[in-house]
């Protein structure tokens, strides 16, 4: 299925496992795979049929001080803020804890053009999109 990325196996075999966690008035749990029952309503309250959950930090998944990471992300945040799209705040992290969460944003009405061209901005591997069935869906960019 992603025979032809240039991302080592065992990191997407970590994207696939890893819980995209949301915050806010609604907090979830996003799985790769498993349609979510409050995306579903998430998506219906601002009246959407899609979302991303992006992130800047640690670039090509190479671990990045907290201070870079933090600025990436506000710079994200920003980016979000200037294209005029809501940004629900979370954090992406694998169960085993092996690798630090990251700060992310579960992003409602973001088109799966733009969430890629914004991963590529921000040098991410992969995002994660969910269409109107509000199954989670790992997104390569590389």
């Amino acid at each position: 299925m992603f025979s032809d990325s240039a991302i080592p196996t065992e990191t997407i075999q970590a994207y696939l496992e890893t819980e995209y966690i949301t915050f806010g008035d609604a907090p979830t749990t996003l799985r790769i795979g498993q349609t979510n029952p409050e995306l579903v309503t998430l998506h219906k309250t601002h009246n959407v049929n899609c979302s991303a959950f992006v992130t800047a930090c640690n670039p090509f998944s190479q671990n990045c001080s907290p201070e870079f990471n933090a600025a990436s992300q506000e710079a994200l945040a920003c980016e979000l803020k200037r294209l005029g799209l809501i940004a629900i705040e979370g954090i992406g992290k694998h169960p085993s804890d092996r690798w630090p969460g990251e700060a992310s944003y579960l992003v409602p009405g973001l088109s799966l053009e733009a969430a890629k061209a914004l991963g590529a901005q921000y040098r991410q591997n992969a995002i994660v999109w969910s269409a109107d069935d509000a199954t989670p869906q790992l997104v390569l960019l590389r």
